[in-house]
């Protein structure tokens, strides 16, 4: 793993904010100021195929990437704020209703927020 990939890991694993590719590439920057966003993409992507992050996608929003520990999300309807939610792990009771062998799940519950609420 580049010096790179190492720093955006350890960046989106200690964050609980969902962090977009351009906010990690802003906390890139502190350490290397000369990163291109193009490195930031690349490595992103890289990580996640390779199972060390989450990437969180969320319909006319950018993506946001997460740590992997197991959790859920909570997403508003109308400024797309995105909440973790611990609800369990679900891997049994969905593949019992599946019927069959899950990998994994990415549940995200659409509700609308308190500030959207009141508009």
């Amino acid at each position: 793993m580049t010096k790179y990939g190492k720093k955006i890991l350890e960046i989106v694993s200690s964050s609980r904010s969902h962090k977009t590719a351009e906010e990690i590439f802003d906390a890139l920057r502190q350490t290397y100021p000369s990163v291109a966003l193009a490195t930031v993409y690349n490595n992103l992507n890289r990580l996640w195929r390779e199972n060390l992050i989450r990437k969180v996608s969320v319909e006319g929003m950018p993506d946001r990437y997460d740590r992997i520990q197991r959790h859920d999300h909570l997403v508003c309807k109308g400024c797309g704020r995105l909440l973790d939610i611990d609800l369990g792990d679900l891997t049994p009771q969905l593949e019992q209703k599946a019927g069959i062998s899950i990998l994994s799940y990415d549940l995200k519950l659409t509700y609308l927020c308190e500030d959207c609420q009141k508009k």
